[in-house]
């Protein structure tokens, strides 16, 4: 078993490593996990347990901090606001949990139009979409639904124009929902185009289990 003192140091090294704004929050985890550690060895089981679940959240929050970065930059002539949990369950609950998911929002600086876009990993409605994505007769069966290569990926969108509304799908590893809906907008093509600024390299990286 790795002592306190030596598990101590591989996670404050690992904790130097972070950026300065998550360093207060990786202290703690290292606290609560050491904690955690001294209980377990005094056999207090519940409160190991109570210490590392605690422990658990924080670097799920962490986590998603870091996978709320790879959100793209507004659009010339829009503007962005953070990324950040919807759904209710807080950024922990990205990972591994209860259908919550990151999401930003963008608004065009002289228009109505406004975007939204969503990330979603290894949640259950994500295995919903996989049976579209796999199945081009659904897709070709919607009149205002096509099929967009981006790269070697590619992404269903749907666009109605009579209601100026879009949305922009893309499935990644079959375990990543990335989209962006949109409304008040004259084509899909700024919803696209945001869509395909994300950078799908550095998702997969901070996203990797």
């Amino acid at each position: 078993m790795r002592s306190k003192r030596s598990l101590g140091v591989v996670l404050l090294g690992a904790t130097l490593a972070m950026p300065f704004t998550a360093s207060a929050l990786a202290d703690e985890v290292v606290e609560q996990i050491e904690l955690g550690l001294e209980l377990y060895q005094e056999e207090d089981y519940g409160g190991a347990v109570t210490e590392l679940e605690f422990a658990i959240n924080d670097i799920r929050k962490l986590l998603s901090g870091r996978i709320a970065e790879t959100f793209p930059d507004a659009p010339e002539g829009w503007t962005a606001g953070e990324a950040e949990s919807a759904g209710g369950g807080g950024a922990a609950a990205l990972m591994g949990g209860g259908g919550s998911m990151l999401q930003r929002n963008y608004r065009e600086d002289e228009g109505e139009g406004r975007l939204e876009a969503s990330l979603m990993i290894d949640n259950p409605m994500v295995q919903g979409m996989a049976a579209m994505f796999h199945n081009p007769a659904m897709i070709a069966a919607q009149p205002n639904m096509e099929r967009v290569r981006m790269g070697r990926e590619s992404a269903i969108v749907k666009w109605e124009a009579d209601r100026s509304r879009v949305e922009a799908t893309l499935l990644l590893d079959g375990r990543i929902l990335m989209q962006v809906k949109g409304q008040g907008i004259d084509s899909p093509d700024v919803a696209v185009d945001l869509l395909k600024a994300w950078d799908l390299a550095e998702v997969r990286a901070r996203a990797a289990r």
